[in-house]
């Protein structure tokens, strides 16, 4: 899951991710892979409009507070300033949550009022959090995931309620987005007619790569007006799924290579104090290349 990101002459993108497990790419096997954010990143990277890309804001299981408290900090605070390009999924953690899913019998209940009432408070956060994300990152377009119906299993007796709740929260995002000069990006038709191509693991919430190249279709149409950004299927990177103790695993060692980097861009520095310096940031598994002079 290696994504180098090159900054070119036309380049203009800084893209930072903030959302749940779907904005960090949670695959149906509770691994991490690119997700719909990498296949945004990797489309704007061959077309020459990316400069940076981050998902250090974006983690699974996150609801909307918890969202909101990650923009809440020193260092959203550094990515948020220079952002120009920023997508958002959130509220999903608020409801589902709260949904029992039985995927053997094909079963699904919750409590309305339970759900009426965390649906209420995902609304007010979210509000929050668009009026956040616009003081922290002023010059940023801002664009908000919608959801689809994960529950591909379940008998259509059993759909109804779910359903409606989840046609609630998107009606809730699009709204906020559209109240703060934000832009919705609608998914739920796509996986309504495909979804189990798209949810392999009845027992999972997230989709496949395929799915999540839906999703970023999804996005890049809206952001360019037409399919002109697309990814074809033929163009997908090839899976490469990172368990969670793989990936800390991982961040551990950047860390220590970032120390070992920093002492060699220090005396280098000395040698010859403009000389560009290759610095590479490990996160999720894939390398974001920065270039430093």
């Amino acid at each position: 899951m290696l994504l180098p990101v090159g900054v070119k002459a036309q380049a203009v993108e800084n893209y930072i991710v903030l959302g749940d497990s779907l904005a960090a790419g949670q695959t149906p096997y509770s691994q991490i892979d690119a997700g719909y954010t990498d296949f945004i990143a990797l489309q704007l990277t061959r077309s020459g409009q990316l400069a940076n890309f981050t998902k250090e804001l974006a983690f699974p299981g996150y609801t909307v507070a918890n969202v909101l408290a990650s923009v809440q900090t020193e260092r959203a605070d550094e990515l948020l300033a220079d952002a120009t390009l920023i997508t958002i999924s959130a509220g999903a953690n608020d409801l589902l949550r709260l949904v029992s899913h039985n995927p053997n019998a094909g079963t699904l209940s919750f409590s309305q009022l339970t759900a009426d009432f965390a649906l209420n408070t995902a609304r007010k956060d979210f509000a929050t959090l668009l009026e956040t994300v616009g003081v922290k990152a002023p010059n940023a377009k801002v664009y908000v995931m919608g959801y689809y119906f994960p529950y591909v299993n379940v008998h259509e007796s059993q759909k109804a309620g779910t359903t409606k709740q989840l046609v609630t929260l998107n009606a809730i995002l699009q709204q906020e987005a559209e109240i703060a000069e934000a832009t919705f990006v609608p998914v739920y038709k796509q996986f309504e007619v495909a979804g189990p191509n798209y949810l392999p693991n009845v027992e999972d919430v997230h989709p496949n790569q395929n799915g999540y190249r839906v999703m970023a279709n999804a996005f890049l149409e809206i952001y360019a007006g037409n399919e002109s950004l697309a990814m074809p299927e033929n163009a997908m990177p090839t899976p490469n799924p990172l368990t969670f103790e793989e990936i800390l695993q991982l961040q551990q060692d950047a860390k220590s290579e970032d120390r070992k980097t920093e002492q060699v861009a220090v005396d280098a520095s000395v040698q010859k104090r403009h000389h560009p310096i290759n610095m590479y940031v490990m996160h999720f598994g894939y390398k974001e290349t920065l270039f430093l002079s």
